[in-house]
């Protein structure tokens, strides 16, 4: 069970129950108050009136400064003060004490025992007691109340005492059971989460162990078709070959249900061509009907646009399923796929796919059940049926998530049909026309395998410790004519590094001893190695976006998935390998020598992040993530540099303190912005450039200009400045590896990322702030002579003072670290940057240390400022930078 969670649960439950309280008691206080003095019941003086009516204001000023804050805080306590000493004494006085109007004190009790935690509660408790007991002796004592005995009031006080008992001693039993049932709640889901841990390694050791005996199957197999062979021969290895898609295809929807269940399924879109799809569905299915002695039909809408925007791998998943279901369930007749669209709104279409089967049909009694998953109909019926009951359960789940509907229609023992529409975006327009399935048989019987290049000069190494993988790889590479070299383990491939430079390295993941990566990044860092920049690939039978993510994050340069299809290793051979080396042949040769514009936009990333120097992360991480970066300037007495290129923090700071001379900083003009992004778009396809705070300089401003001239760039406004921006550019670069590449979708989550980060600085010396014009000089001198030092934080995009702390420089730094890491509870512990300007190295880790002693952040930056914010907030400036949760 996780303790910080159920802190957060409490604390949500108290602000939910500070609201609701306050909206009720506040209205009913002021109601009474006002009733009361109408009716002429107030005899009190004008003076006690007017505390009573600035008590009330006062309490409803701090119940929307709680609200605002979105935590009672210290806000309750305050309240409760107000109440106990003005407002209901003045309530009991304004009544008498036949009317019952000490019954105010209850009201009070109830709030303070559901809303305030911690001793204080006591302390009000026994102030409240107090209260009571003084109001009951100021009514005995008051000549207008002498007409009740000293023991009415006592029995009145004994009454209201063991009424407020009662209330905290209920409100304090269901608080303890509400406490109880999250613990519980938690405990379940803490389980669960174990559970679906488990049952997702399982799934992917199963994926692993399955799929590197199919690679064996598939590879040899195709070898086979490669061969001058009988058509006999043929028809039996194209059988095996679509056998073993179906083996996979069932594997892979055993690992989408686990991924959909835990909400970790990506929907990746990309351009696609429809034609090109609807070929290969078709020819998968084409296959299996006939060997049932079912006709397969299919009409496309010939006014299809021929290419569209979305996710291709499942929108093929969801017809395959349902396909695959009609010629299971469907003992004669026909199936038949239908595809057809219509604009909706501009530049898309909506496109409805429909499969119809003359099969079993469906009772009406099953149809609620028709998409659980492992569930069939008329399970005794069809036991003799393969498969595993999550085809159409998967394919309702793509569907929603790819923004669609699922119908269906269906007669039991006459057929059924499954109707999906899913809107997506025009890329081409130029319809497909007409739909030749003859054609397309003609082509899978006659498909047979053709040599794309030749590269007798160029040498590879295949890694692998399955003796069966490297024989298929090595086979399928025969034909290239490519020299091969094997090894079996990580420390046989290092060993045959240092003896031969490889044009590209073919490397399994999961090996024994050193696997893949660990046999990666040896070979990069390996002291007199042929290889440190040579592409490698990763060969794997895990599966996923997710292990696609680690891949690209570690260095490797492409990912295949085992089983390993033959064009595909010579298309990714093809690629990496340099061109002097390559002779291809037909179509390939054509794609090389005349479609260079295609060949290089294939070779540019799909998006590329990019931002400013004031982002302040380390060089390693701007490397490692490719992330290109756009100097600020700085002006200096005259003169101007590139920030961090040209001037370096430290030292500008000390020539400033030497000179007693001012500096400031300017984002790069529109103009440099524009020619930025041009350079850029030569090695990526999209940009997003994330900005510092568009308030606290003309960054955002001019980039968003600038990006008005490309239809491929887009401008995020980080909300934050130095490594707050910084922080921003590791999350984007994160959803990246994830597969999420659609900039719209970047945007949206980067928004929910940029409200969790917190940046903020203690600033030793106002004075730059003031050079700066960041501060006016009365609030300097004021600042100066009290030794008064402000936090500077980031709200809204904009900079503002979020606090002052008196005193000298290390007690300041101290208190500002307290400050700074209160409500550690919601703190997001992954990573910490103390971002500091003028600070020796071990002034820095003193402060790392004592952070350290508070939050155990798992991975903490010392990082200097860049020039051009350093200039801004003066030397002893340090921030501490992280995300909550």
């Amino acid at each position: 069970m996780d303790h910080n969670t159920l802190k957060e649960h409490e604390k949500e439950n108290r602000m939910r129950h500070f609201k609701v309280l306050s909206m009720c008691t506040l209205p009913v206080m002021i109601a009474y108050f006002v009733i009361m003095y109408i009716l002429g019941y107030s005899n009190t003086s004008s003076l006690m009136t007017a505390v009573t009516v600035m008590a009330l204001t006062a309490d409803l000023l701090l119940t929307l400064s709680g609200i605002r804050k979105g935590s009672p805080g210290v806000v309750a306590p305050l309240i409760a003060l107000i109440q106990i000493l003005i407002i209901i004494p003045v309530f009991v006085s304004m009544g008498s004490f036949s009317l019952g109007s000490t019954i105010w004190f209850a009201l009070t009790v109830l709030y303070i025992a559901i809303i305030i935690e911690n001793g204080i509660k006591y302390a009000l408790y026994a102030l409240e007691a107090v209260m009571a007991a003084y109001m009951h002796y100021y009514f005995y004592v008051s000549a207008a109340m002498q007409e009740h005995t000293l023991a009415d009031y006592i029995a009145c006080y004994i009454g209201v005492f063991l009424v407020c008992l009662m209330i905290v001693m209920m409100v304090r039993y269901e608080i303890g059971l509400q406490k109880e049932a999250a613990e519980r709640a938690m405990l379940q889901a803490a389980e669960i989460e174990e559970l679906n841990r488990a049952q997702n390694r399982f799934f992917s050791s199963m994926s692993h162990e399955i799929r590197t005996p199919i690679n064996t199957i598939i590879g040899l197999n195709e070898m086979i078709l490669r061969e001058e062979i009988s058509e006999e021969v043929a028809e039996d290895a194209r059988n095996i070959r679509s056998a073993s898609k179906i083996l996979l295809s069932l594997i892979n929807d055993i690992l989408d249900m686990s991924k959909i269940e835990s909400g970790k399924m990506d929907i990746i879109k990309a351009p696609y061509d429809v034609g090109k799809m609807l070929s290969e569905v078709s020819n998968m299915i084409w296959g299996r009907a006939t060997e049932k002695g079912l006709k397969f039909t299919i009409d496309v809408d010939p006014g299809m646009p021929s290419q569209l925007y979305s996710d291709e791998v499942r929108i093929k998943q969801i017809l395959i399923n349902l396909l695959n279901n009609a010629v299971k369930y469907t003992r004669e007749g026909r199936v038949s796929l239908s595809v057809h669209c219509r604009n909706t709104d501009s530049g898309k279409v909506l496109v409805t796919y429909s499969v119809d089967d003359t099969g079993i049909g469906i009772r009406k009694e099953s149809m609620p059940h028709l998409f659980d998953a492992f569930r069939r109909e008329d399970e005794q019926k069809n036991r003799f049926i393969e498969g595993t009951g999550l085809g159409l359960s998967i394919v309702k789940l793509l569907a929603e998530l790819l923004g669609g509907e699922l119908s269906v229609n269906s007669v039991y023992t006459k057929g059924s049909t499954f109707t999906v529409s899913i809107e997506q975006e025009i890329t081409d327009d130029k319809p497909i026309g007409k739909f030749d399935l003859s054609k397309l048989k003609n082509d899978d019987a006659g498909n047979r395998y053709h040599q794309s290049f030749e590269a007798p000069d160029a040498r590879v190494l295949i890694v692998d410790d399955n003796r069966a993988n490297i024989l298929v790889a090595t086979k399928l590479l025969r034909d290239t004519k490519v020299i091969v070299d094997t090894a079996y383990s990580g420390r046989e491939a290092l060993e045959l590094t240092l003896q031969h430079r490889y044009d590209v390295i073919f490397m399994d993941h999961m090996m024994p001893e050193m696997d893949g990566i660990e046999c990666l990044r040896a070979i990069r860092q390996q002291p007199g190695g042929l290889n440190k920049d040579v592409s490698v690939v990763a060969l794997t039978a895990n599966a996923g976006n997710d292990n696609k993510a680690l891949y690209r994050r570690e260095g490797f340069d492409e990912y295949i998935v085992k089983p390993i299809e033959g064009n595909v290793l010579e298309a990714v051979l093809l690629k990496l390998l340099p061109e002097k080396l390559v002779n291809a042949y037909g179509s390939e040769r054509e794609k090389y020598a005349s479609e260079d514009v295609v060949r290089e936009m294939r070779k540019k990333k799909p998006i590329l992040i990019t931002t400013d120097s004031i982002c302040d992360l380390p060089a390693e991480l701007i490397a490692r993530n490719s992330v290109s970066v756009l100097p600020y300037r700085v002006h200096l007495n005259g003169k101007v540099f590139a920030d961090g290129i040209e001037a370096q923090g430290d030292v500008i700071l000390r020539y400033m303190e030497d000179m007693d001379l001012s500096a400031r900083s300017e984002a790069p003009e529109v103009e440099e912005y524009e020619e930025f992004f041009s350079e850029q778009l030569s090695d990526a396809q999209h940009i997003l450039h994330i900005s510092m705070a568009k308030y606290a300089s003309r960054g955002f401003e001019n980039a968003s200009e600038a990006s008005l001239s490309f239809y491929n760039v887009k401008v995020i406004d980080s909300g934050h400045l130095s490594s707050g921006t910084g922080i921003m550019v590791l999350a984007a670069m994160e959803l990246i590896d994830k597969g999420i590449t659609d900039e719209d979708e970047l945007g949206e989550r980067l928004d929910e990322i940029k409200e969790r980060i917190q940046t903020s600085f203690i600033v030793d010396n106002a004075a730059y702030l003031n050079r700066g014009g960041r501060l006016s000089d009365r609030i300097y001198r004021l600042s100066n002579a009290f030794m008064m030092h402000p936090v500077i934080v980031l709200k809204n995009s904009r900079m503002s003072v979020g606090g002052i702390l008196i005193g000298s420089s290390e007690k300041v730094r101290h208190a500002y670290i307290r400050k700074a890491l209160k409500n550690k509870e919601s703190i997001e512990r992954s990573v910490l940057f103390i971002t500091y300007a003028g600070l020796k190295k071990s002034e820095a880790e003193a402060i790392r240390d004592e952070v350290l002693t508070i939050v155990k952040f798992e991975k903490v930056y010392l990082q200097k400022a860049s020039p051009a914010i350093s200039i801004n907030c003066g030397p002893g400036t340090f921030g501490l930078l992280f995300m909550r949760r």
